[in-house]
């Protein structure tokens, strides 16, 4: 039944945009009643949200080129054409408007650790290969990584082209082959 429900929110969004998602459009393209969806889900934001979520983790893989920056790259380039997508774009308006239950804000909690957690992975491949330090703050480089991208689909609606990809890696770059946290300064 989740299956079911999820595929038919994946195609609603595409057909109709994330806005004119319905529960009982869902329902019917599912084959469930309403009930079951509201029992399962609680809202129609609730249910966008999870199928969302649940979405981009399969959609967004985790590069492994053998280099940070390639890694970086790629992953950069594949977050931007994700949210440029009719997916990508109603997740991320989903997350800026919905108003937080307990059980909306714990799922948003869990799922941007889980995210941020096996996306870290790149940065501990690069420690690995001794292309940064071994005590690089994982989470933030990638926080530093995703943010400017997020920021521009959701704020600024610039695009992110090759260019401001290539720098925003490079600004990456530079702060996770910073100096380690205990050296000294000169």
């Amino acid at each position: 039944m989740t299956e079911a429900v999820h595929e038919a929110v994946f195609a609603a969004v595409v057909e109709v945009g994330v806005d004119k998602v319905g529960i009982p459009d869902i329902s019917r393209r599912a084959g469930v009643r309403d009930t079951t969806i509201y029992r399962r889900w609680g809202t129609r934001e609730n249910l966008i949200l999870d199928v969302m979520l649940t979405g981009s983790e399969r959609i967004l893989r985790v590069p492994d080129t053998g280099a940070l920056k390639d890694d970086l790259t790629a992953f950069a380039t594949a977050l931007d054409g994700y949210l440029a997508s009719a997916l990508g774009e109603g997740l991320i308006r989903v997350l800026a408007s919905i108003t937080d239950s307990p059980a909306t804000a714990e799922a948003r909690t869990t799922f941007w650790s889980q995210r941020l957690r096996s996306v870290q992975v790149i940065i501990h491949r690069a420690v690995e290969r001794s292309e940064v330090p071994a005590d690089v703050d994982a989470g933030l480089a990638i926080e530093l990584l995703i943010s400017p991208i997020h920021f521009r689909h959701l704020l600024t609606r610039q695009p992110c082209d090759r260019e401001f990809i290539d720098s925003l890696v490079n600004a990456v770059m530079g702060c996770c082959q910073r100096a380690p946290a205990d050296s000294k300064r000169e």
